[in-house]
C-alpha cells in the first residue's frame, strides 16, 4: 500500500490561472486592406458609371431635388476647393495613405480598422483619378456625381472619408485606441496578470 502522508492530498493544486498572461489582440492589418479595397472598387465602379450614362453638369433626379446625379469633373481638391493647387492635395493624401500604411502595424482595434481602412480606400480613390485623368501628373479631374442641396458634388471617395472621420471621432469619445486599448485602463491586461501572479506566490 502507497504511505500516505498527513496533509498532503489537502495541499491546494497550482492551476497556474493566475500567472498566465492575458493573450494579445490580433493585428487587424487585413481587415483595413479589406476595407480600402471595397472603398476603391466602389468608388472606380461608380465613376465609370457616372462617365457612360451621364453628362456633364446636367442634373438627373433621383429623389426629386433632395438628391441628384450629375457629373461634375472636380479640378480642385475636396469637394471642388482649392483650384490650382490640385498637385499639393494630391501629395497630402499620398502622404495619408502612407501614414495609415505605417500605423496598420499598431492597429489592434476592430473599429479603427474599419475607419481608417475607410479613409485609405477614399483618399486612394481620389488619388487614382488625379494620376490616371487628364492633365494627369497629380493634377487629374476627380469624377464627382452625388448631388445634395446645399452641398458639393461629390463621389462615393469622399463620402467614405467623410464617414470614417465621424466614426473616428465616436472611437475617440468612447476612448478606444489604435491599438485596442481604452482610455483610463490601469494597467495592461498581462501586466495585471502577472501582478496577480506575483501577489499569489507571496
Amino acid at each position: 500500500m502507497r504511505e500516505q502522508h498527513p496533509g498532503a492530498d489537502d495541499a491546494p493544486q497550482s492551476t497556474g490561472s493566475t500567472s498566465r498572461p492575458a493573450a494579445p489582440k490580433p493585428r487587424r492589418a487585413l481587415l483595413l486592406a479589406a476595407v480600402a479595397a471595397v472603398v476603391v472598387l466602389a468608388d472606380l465602379a461608380t465613376k465609370t458609371i457616372a462617365l457612360s450614362r451621364f453628362s456633364a453638369h446636367e442634373p438627373i433626379a433621383v429623389l426629386g431635388e433632395f438628391l441628384q446625379f450629375t457629373l461634375w469633373f472636380n479640378s480642385g481638391a475636396a469637394f471642388s476647393m482649392g483650384t490650382g493647387m490640385t498637385w499639393v492635395f494630391s501629395l497630402i493624401k499620398l502622404a495619408v495613405i502612407g501614414y495609415i500604411a505605417f500605423l496598420a502595424r499598431r492597429l489592434r482595434s476592430t473599429g479603427w480598422a474599419v475607419a481608417l481602412g475607410m479613409i485609405l480606400g477614399g483618399a486612394a480613390g481620389n488619388v487614382i483619378d488625379r494620376i490616371f485623368r487628364p492633365p494627369y501628373l497629380l493634377n487629374g479631374e476627380v469624377i464627382d456625381w452625388i448631388q445634395l442641396p446645399n452641398w458639393p458634388v461629390f463621389n462615393l471617395a469622399d463620402s467614405s472619408i467623410v464617414c470614417a472621420g465621424v466614426l473616428a471621432v465616436l472611437l475617440a469619445f468612447r476612448g478606444i485606441n489604435i491599438d485596442g486599448t481604452r482610455e483610463g485602463d490601469d494597467a495592461d491586461p498581462a501586466e495585471a496578470s502577472d501582478g496577480a501572479g506575483g501577489e499569489s506566490r507571496q
